[in-house]
C-alpha cells in the first residue's frame, strides 16, 4: 500500500507539468510608423549609418569626457534611485521563488507527543485512564495538484513582473545616466555664463571709473555717468544670479552621484568639455521595443495575458492532497519498533458550484489586459515622439549655433565700432550700452545653444536605449 502511495505522488507530480488556461500570448502590432520622420527638420540618417547604435554603446563610451565618466562611476555605485530599484528587483525575484515553490509539494517532519485522562465514567473500562500516544511523521500537506494551471499562471505572471521590475531598473539607470550627463552639462554652462557675466562686469566697471573721471571734469555728462553705472549694477546682479545657479547645478549633480563630487571632476565651462560621441538613429523604428521601459511594458502585459489564466482555472476543481508517512506508539521507546508504521494519504477536492465571482474575476483580469496593451502602445508612441523631438534639434541645432555664432561676431564689432566713436566723440555713450546689451545678450544665446546641443546628444542616447543591449 505504502508503494502504491508513493506511485500515486510520483504520477501527480507528473502532471503538474501540464498546460496553463492562459492564452496565447501574440506580440501586438506596433503603433507607430516604422520609419523615422522625414523633412526640413531631420538629418540624413543615410550619414550617420557610420555611427555607433545607441543601445550597443555603453554610457562610457557614449561619455568621452574623463571627468565626467568619473562622475558617472560616482552616481551608479551612490545613487540611491538605483538602489531602491535593484532593492525592488530582489524581492520581486523573491516573490516569484515563491510562486515557482507553490508546484512542488512541501515536506516536513514533524514529531509530537499526546497525554489525555479520560475519567472512569467516561471510560470503557470504567475505570479511570491515561492514554499516552508518540507520532514521528514526515509528509506533505495541503499541496495544490496543478491539473489546471492556475499555480503555474500564478508564476509565469511572478515570472513576468520579475522581468518588468528588471528591465524597470535598467531604465532607471538610464535616466540616471542622462541626468548626470545632463546635470554635468548644465553646470559647466552655468559656470561659463558665470565667467562671460564676471567680464562684463570687469568691462563695465573700467568705463564707469573712465565716465567717472570725464564727468569729474567735464568731459561727460551726468547721463552717462548713470547710464554705465546701470550696466555695472546690472552685471553685478547677474554675477549673483549665475553664482547661485552654478551652486545649484552643482547641488543637484551632487545628490545624482549620492555623495559630493570632488572637485577636480568638476568642469570649469562648457569649452572644456568634451563633448559626448554621436548616435545612429538607425533606419527603423523598430529600436524601440529594446528600450528598457518598453520591454518592462512588454513584460507586464504577459503578466496580464498570463493571469487570465488564474482567472479561468477559477471555474475548475482544485485538487489538493496530503500524505503522511511515519511511526506511532503508545511509548516512546516504541516509537521504532517493528510494527509501529503509520501512514496518511487524504486528498481532497473542491468545485465551484455557483460562484459569480469568478464570472467577474475572469472579466476584471481581460479587462486589465486590455489596460495594460493600450499602456504598452502608448509607451511605444511616447518613445516615437521622444525620439522624433530629438532628432529634429538634431537637425537643426547646428544651424542655430552657426547663425548665433555669426551673430555674436557681428555684435563684437558693432560694440569695437561703438566704443571707437565715443571716444572720438562722435556718438554719446548710450550707443556703447545699447551695443555692449546685445553682445551680452548674442553670447548668453551662444552658450544656451550649444549647452541645447549636447543636451540633445545625451537625449538622444537616452531614448533610443543607450546601453539596453549591453549586458551589465
Amino acid at each position: 500500500m505504502k508503494q502504491l502511495s508513493f506511485s500515486l505522488l510520483l504520477v501527480l507530480i507528473v502532471l503538474v507539468g501540464g498546460c496553463t488556461m492562459a492564452p496565447k500570448y501574440v506580440q501586438p502590432e506596433g503603433s507607430v510608423p516604422q520609419e523615422w520622420p522625414e523633412g526640413p527638420a531631420y538629418p540624413d540618417s543615410v550619414a550617420a549609418l557610420d555611427l555607433a547604435s545607441a543601445p550597443e554603446m555603453t554610457p562610457q563610451e557614449f561619455f568621452r569626457d574623463s571627468r565626467l565618466q568619473g562622475v558617472l562611476e560616482l552616481a551608479l555605485a551612490n545613487n540611491l534611485d538605483l538602489r531602491l530599484a535593484a532593492l525592488n528587483v530582489e524581492k520581486v525575484q523573491a516573490y516569484y521563488k515563491i510562486k515557482r515553490a507553490n508546484l512542488y509539494p512541501t515536506v516536513y517532519a514533524a514529531g509530537t507527543e499526546t497525554r489525555h485522562r479520560t475519567p472512569a465514567d467516561l471510560s470503557f473500562t470504567g475505570s479511570a485512564m491515561t492514554v499516552e500516544e508518540y507520532n514521528v511523521d514526515v509528509g506533505t500537506a495541503s499541496w495544490e495538484i496543478d491539473l489546471f494551471g492556475r499555480v503555474r499562471s500564478e508564476k509565469n505572471q511572478a515570472w513576468e513582473q520579475y522581468l518588468a521590475s528588471e528591465a524597470g531598473r535598467r531604465g532607471v539607470q538610464l535616466s540616471l545616466v542622462a541626468a548626470v550627463g545632463q546635470s554635468y552639462m548644465a553646470l559647466a554652462a552655468s559656470r561659463e555664463q558665470l565667467q562671460l557675466v564676471n567680464a562684463t562686469l570687469e568691462s563695465q566697471q573700467t568705463f564707469y571709473d573712465l565716465i567717472e573721471k570725464q564727468y569729474k571734469v567735464g568731459l561727460a555728462t551726468k547721463l552717462d555717468l548713470r547710464r554705465v553705472q546701470a550696466q555695472v549694477n546690472l552685471a553685478q546682479r547677474n554675477v549673483a544670479a549665475y553664482t547661485q545657479l552654478a551652486a545649484q547645478d552643482e547641488n543637484a549633480l551632487n545628490l545624482l552621484a549620492g555623495m559630493q563630487v570632488p572637485s577636480e571632476l568638476l568642469p570649469e565651462n562648457l569649452s572644456d568639455v568634451t563633448p559626448p560621441q554621436e548616435v545612429d538613429p538607425g533606419l527603423s523604428s523598430l529600436v524601440l521595443l529594446g528600450r528598457p521601459d518598453i520591454m518592462a511594458a512588454e513584460h507586464q502585459l504577459k503578466a496580464a495575458n498570463a493571469y487570465i489564466g488564474v482567472a479561468r482555472a477559477a471555474f475548475f476543481p482544485r485538487i489538493s492532497l496530503t500524505a503522511m508517512v511515519g511511526t506511532a506508539s503508545a511509548s516512546l521507546s516504541g516509537l521504532f519498533s517493528s510494527g509501529s508504521d503509520s501512514w496518511t494519504f487524504s486528498p481532497s477536492i473542491g468545485l465551484p458550484i455557483f460562484d459569480a465571482r469568478t464570472h467577474a474575476a475572469l472579466k476584471v483580469s481581460q479587462v486589465d489586459q486590455q489596460i495594460v496593451l493600450t499602456q504598452y502602445q502608448k509607451a511605444i508612441q511616447s518613445a516615437f515622439r521622444e525620439v522624433a523631438d530629438a532628432l529634429a534639434v538634431k537637425g537643426t541645432i547646428d544651424q542655430q549655433v552657426a547663425a548665433q555664432e555669426s551673430l555674436v561676431a557681428a555684435m563684437e564689432e558693432t560694440y569695437d565700432l561703438a566704443v571707437a566713436r565715443y571716444k572720438k566723440g562722435i556718438d554719446d555713450f548710450l550707443s556703447v550700452s545699447v551695443a555692449q546689451r546685445s553682445l551680452y545678450g548674442a553670447q548668453q544665446g551662444l552658450v544656451g545653444l550649444r549647452m541645447a546641443r549636447i543636451a540633445n546628444q545625451v537625449q538622444l542616447y537616452a531614448v533610443l536605449g543607450g546601453g539596453s543591449g549591453v549586458s551589465d
